[in-house]
């Protein structure tokens, strides 16, 4: 690929579409005579530059500008401490950093030229320690998604920040696409982002399992009319697939797999969760898949190249294979994700999913999402616990009720270790700033 300002233009003068933020927007024919760099485009010509923006939009303009130019291109989240992001400064050799934008672009002499690739650095969304820096490049980010005229009639958004790989990933799809992007905003309520996304014709939209419940939840779906949905970043079950397909009956509903090492794997769009047997050891789009020791290994072309950090361990094995550490079993020709490897629950020696017990918990109608994880215990090593909300507070003396219902289906499916020892009611259940679900321990 070329870079990614030329590869939007593709045979024009310049990308179309439009960038919508909150805050402003900006139509990227704007930036063929023009810069929001300040003077500073030529100045940044081969250098690692670190994008510590608070809004999207000022990354989204800074990619578009950079890509081609800078030697390398760090995507901070603003989430960052301010000590990780002096270990991120150090580990990708940082020369020059850009802040916030100015997203109206003062005109002058631009050249648009193209001097050498640039490696894109993004980070992983963990809870615990620092971040792990992703070396990928705009090849393996964007190789295989559509070009300029693809767009036609497509309105994209995401409740993604695009600075984490599935925003990216939309972000790319818009710009390569010609097609307008609407930008969620930080704190933004769900409510607000729907009028907005509405206002703007969203056809296409994607997020987490976790965003769309809270979409589901908000009373507020009905503001969308999209024409695609799409889900990522958790195990998508089936209840919010057939709530997602109740909502937005006229849609393509698609539950992707993806990680930020491994790349885009694989979407499934036959209103089912899980994935069908024949995607394993089978090419699929110059993409392979395996399942080692019960976890599902990735090769293709879309992985990146390594990891900056010098004590992060390698990224593929020696045969290309990247170990995503998502489990999954087979089930009459069907594989299901189980969980991460390092999210189990060890009760008494036995092995314990949270999303398999989640999934049980959610079939039930009054349910509107729940998390599952461990109580430490002397005797067991953990118990099982378990948080709901519910779709409707409760009215008094529906609580035992509806708990002794929901443990009663867990009696029903599981085994007795997997069987919630404690459940209770909550409002709402926390997000990590990448649309999941925080896990205690993760």
């Amino acid at each position: 690929m070329t870079s990614l300002w030329l590869s939007a233009a593709g045979s024009g003068d310049h990308p179309s579409g439009t960038l919508h933020a909150r805050e402003a927007s900006l139509a990227l024919a704007d930036l063929a005579h023009a810069s929001c760099l300040g003077g500073r485009l030529e100045s940044l010509r081969g250098r690692s530059v670190l994008l510590a923006m608070r809004e999207q939009l000022s990354t989204a303009i800074a990619l578009l500008e950079l890509d081609g130019v800078a030697r390398r291109v760090v995507l901070c989240t603003p989430d960052l401490s301010l000590d990780a992001l002096a270990e991120v400064a150090a580990a990708a050799a940082i020369d020059a950093e850009l802040t916030d934008l100015d997203p109206h672009p003062v005109s002058g002499p631009i050249e648009r030229r193209e001097s050498g690739r640039t490696e894109w650095i993004l980070l992983t969304s963990g809870t615990t320690g620092a971040p792990k820096l992703v070396a990928h490049s705009l090849e393996s980010l964007a190789g295989t998604l559509p070009r300029q005229g693809s767009g036609a009639q497509t309105v994209w958004s995401t409740f993604y920040d695009i600075r984490r790989y599935g925003g990216l990933q939309i972000y790319l799809r818009a710009v390569l696409g010609g097609a307008p992007l609407v930008l969620s905003s930080a704190g933004e309520a769900t409510t607000d982002f729907l009028e907005r996304a509405a206002a703007h014709g969203v056809t296409h939209i994607s997020g987490t399992p976790s965003h769309w419940r809270r979409v589901l939840m908000s009373g507020a779906a009905g503001l969308l009319k999209p024409s695609y949905v799409r889900l990522s970043g958790e195990v998508a079950d089936q209840v919010v697939l057939d709530r997602l397909r109740a909502a937005y009956p006229l849609a393509r509903i698609a539950h992707a797999f993806a990680s930020t090492e491994a790349g885009v794997a694989f979407d499934v769009d036959d209103g089912f969760a899980g994935f069908p047997a024949e995607f394993i050891d089978k090419p699929r789009n110059g993409i392979e898949m395996r399942v080692e020791d019960g976890t599902l290994r990735i090769r293709s072309q879309r992985i990146a190249s390594r990891y900056l950090n010098s004590s992060s361990p390698g990224l593929a094995r020696e045969d290309g294979y990247v170990d995503t550490g998502d489990l999954v079993e087979l089930e009459a020709g069907r594989y299901y994700f189980r969980g991460r490897k390092g999210g189990v629950i060890n009760v008494g020696g036995l092995k314990v999913y949270p999303e398999e017990i989640e999934g049980v918990i959610n079939t039930d109608p009054r349910v509107r999402m729940s998390r599952v994880h461990a109580k430490r215990n002397p005797i067991m090593g953990a118990l099982v616990v378990a948080e709901v909300v519910l779709e409707q507070a409760l009215e008094t003396g529906e609580t035992d009720r509806i708990r002794n219902d929901l443990l009663e289906a867990c009696r029903r499916s599981l085994p007795p270790h997997k069987v919630p020892a404690r459940l209770s009611f909550v409002p709402a259940l926390e997000l990590t700033a990448a649309g999941k679900l925080v896990r205690p321990g993760a």
